[in-house]
């Protein structure tokens, strides 16, 4: 059964978000301090994007280099406490690496910390870099183990209540308590880029979210629409009714770099490059800004501006 979409949360005018830099980055391997994180966080705040995200991995192995990231959760609910306005949200949160029950209360808990302004993006999470080995966490039947997750998570964030038993989760008579400023209404994002993410998109969320790998272009990722589309239709779901993200790479400090999997260039270059992700159907569009650094997030204003002033 399709998971009814409520009206108030009917889609919105596009949207830009950006993922904040927790984990190293560029050649000198920096990984940005609380202090830089919080700066970044504000300045996104006033310059006007509308979602601050907080990428999960647990190891981010760079070659030649210790594995470094920050832990998600704890900065999720860091930045929802030091911002007042700005959407915050997990990008997304592996269901691989957590039990789902104590998922479904995360998450309700950064919806209290945030004062309402959680966005709950989820997926199954995968084995790459072998974060979960390092971890003692298990690696197999990530999709197996996603579909039981969500049989815990979606009943607990939409009705308050789990009872279930599987193979590898069980929920016995639990309920969802406290519960936060939006009890059974947190908007909820599932990331995935093959049919499989889609379909369970499709199923229970507000939005499904894709990211472009190979190239920061819409040409990569709208075909997934069209895939899309035909699910919703196929499981009686409107597919208006769910949001359309892409995860972009965008490179606002080198604007001669000319690579395929990243947006760069003038102002107007990149603003036209995120335009075209709107023109082709998306309501949003979450950018991986490089380098982590806070003149990249400067220098993103003068593209927001133009944005803004559509």
């Amino acid at each position: 059964m399709v998971t009814p979409v409520p009206e108030e949360r009917s889609l919105r005018p596009f949207e830009i978000g950006v993922v904040l830099p927790i984990v190293q980055f560029g050649p000198e391997r920096v990984t940005p301090r609380w202090t830089d994180i919080r700066e970044m966080a504000l300045l996104a705040e006033t310059m006007g994007f509308d979602t601050l995200w907080t990428p999960d991995e647990l190891l981010w192995r760079v070659e030649g280099a210790a594995p470094r990231a920050c832990g998600m959760v704890s900065m999720a609910g860091a930045v929802g406490a030091t911002t007042s306005r700005v959407k915050v949200g997990t990008w997304v949160l592996s269901a691989l690496h957590r039990n789902p029950g104590i998922i479904a209360k995360t998450a309700e808990t950064l919806d209290e910390i945030s004062g309402g302004r959680f966005v709950f993006g989820l997926g199954a999470g995968h084995e790459w870099p072998g974060q979960a080995k390092a971890f003692g966490l298990p690696e197999d039947r990530i999709f197996a183990r996603f579909e039981e997750a969500l049989q815990v998570i979606i009943p607990l964030m939409r009705t308050g209540h789990a009872d279930f038993e599987g193979q590898f989760y069980a929920a016995r008579d639990l309920p969802q308590l406290p519960v936060g400023p939006r009890p059974n209404a947190i908007p909820l994002l599932i990331g995935g880029n093959g049919p499989k993410g889609q379909r369970h998109a499709a199923l229970h969320a507000d939005t499904w979210s894709g990211y472009a790998e190979e190239r920061a272009h819409v040409d990569e990722l709208a075909p997934r629409l069209a895939t899309l589309n035909a699910i919703c239709e196929e499981l009686g779901r409107d597919p208006w009714t769910i949001g359309r993200a892409a995860g972009i790479s965008v490179n606002p400090l080198q604007p001669s770099e000319r690579r395929e999997s990243v947006i760069s260039g003038p102002p107007e270059e990149i603003a036209e490059g995120l335009r075209s992700f709107r023109e082709a159907g998306f309501t949003q569009v979450d950018i991986m800004l490089g380098p982590g650094t806070i003149e990249a997030f400067e220098a993103m204003a003068p593209v927001l501006e133009l944005l803004h002033a559509d």
